[in-house]
């Protein structure tokens, strides 16, 4: 798809526990984007928060990294907006100042902490834009670093995604890996202490997955292990968006990374270090989701928060 000439540009930056992630998109009609750019880097910005209360100097360090590379990025393609979301790690932090004047002295704009409803409301849009959906309630999984998003709506008469109801919990894979999963393997005990929180949280939560006709789970968990399921040595958005993966192969994939070193884990597919250590943990707790839906598979979906946002910059 090709956008106008001329037509405006918007950077969208979602920051969140275990990534940073930059997308330049222009506005290509009835509810579609065209994309110029898209990127990753695993900076570990949460790194310790749940034990400090902070972002450590090293995390800072790596984030702003990777906020003057976006910045470049961003001056090249000409972006006539930027908004930079930064979500669960950056809530609750003491140095929060810090953070916010480093973003903006590189990027130009304040980082917007959002709460949790937000986060939600951005992620069901943004995942509703890039998966066909032909039953209803819709269930939108974000499993990211800090906390998991579940989000339950459907789409109005005009097509726009409305958020019925929606719960942020406090489990991530960086979370619930520097909390329990302390080995490497995890031990028994570890593996059942954090699979305790997740069913503690999910038995509170006020969603439940077993309503939902179809499921869908974004971020970098579920595409990862889209990624492992399919046995890919380089990642493929394509195969892995629109693929879908059962509760027993959620089941089985957990087990089998809860059951592994890091070292071996980075070879079951294209991870990231960064990712490889924190992956068995978020394994886990789509694995407890996956045991509570009513649908049989979960699609996997590419198009996210980042894509949310970006959305919202240019349709409103």
């Amino acid at each position: 798809m090709t956008a106008p000439t001329g037509a405006p540009k918007v950077a969208a930056i979602d920051c969140g526990t275990n990534s940073i992630r930059l997308l330049i998109a222009s506005d290509g009609g009835r509810g579609n984007l065209v994309e110029y750019d898209r990127r990753l880097e695993l900076v570990r910005l949460g790194e310790g928060v749940d034990a400090t209360g902070a972002f450590s100097p090293a995390a800072l360090e790596r984030t702003f990294a990777a906020c003057d590379q976006y910045a470049g990025a961003i001056s090249e393609q000409g972006c006539d907006r930027v908004r930079f979301v930064a979500t669960s790690a950056a809530r609750d932090v003491s140095n929060r100042d810090a953070f916010a004047a480093g973003v903006r002295a590189r990027l130009g704009v304040d980082p917007e902490v959002v709460p949790g409803t937000e986060e939600a409301a951005l992620s069901f849009a943004g995942a509703m834009s890039g998966i066909e959906v032909t039953a209803e309630p819709v269930l939108v999984i974000d499993c990211g670093g800090g906390s998991t998003e579940l989000v339950l709506g459907h789409r109005d008469g005009e097509g726009t995604p409305i958020v019925d109801r929606s719960v942020s919990l406090d489990i991530g894979s960086v979370r619930l890996r520097e909390r329990f999963l302390h080995g490497d393997p995890p031990t028994a005990g570890e593996i059942d202490a954090a699979r305790d929180l997740v069913r503690e949280m999910l038995d509170t939560a006020q969603v439940d997955p077993s309503v939902a006709a179809t499921v869908i789970g974004v971020a970098g968990t579920v595409t990862s292990l889209s990624a492992i399921h399919q046995d890919l040595t380089v990642y493929d958005r394509q195969k892995v968006h629109g693929s879908r993966l059962s509760r027993s192969d959620l089941t089985e994939l957990a087990s089998r990374l809860l059951s592994s070193t890091v070292d071996q884990v980075l070879t079951m597919g294209p991870l990231k270090r960064r990712r490889a250590e924190v992956i068995c943990a978020g394994a886990l707790i789509m694995a407890e989701i996956g045991t509570r839906m009513g649908a049989d598979q979960l699609i996997v979906s590419e198009t996210d928060i980042l894509d949310g946002i970006a959305r919202r910059l240019l349709i409103g």
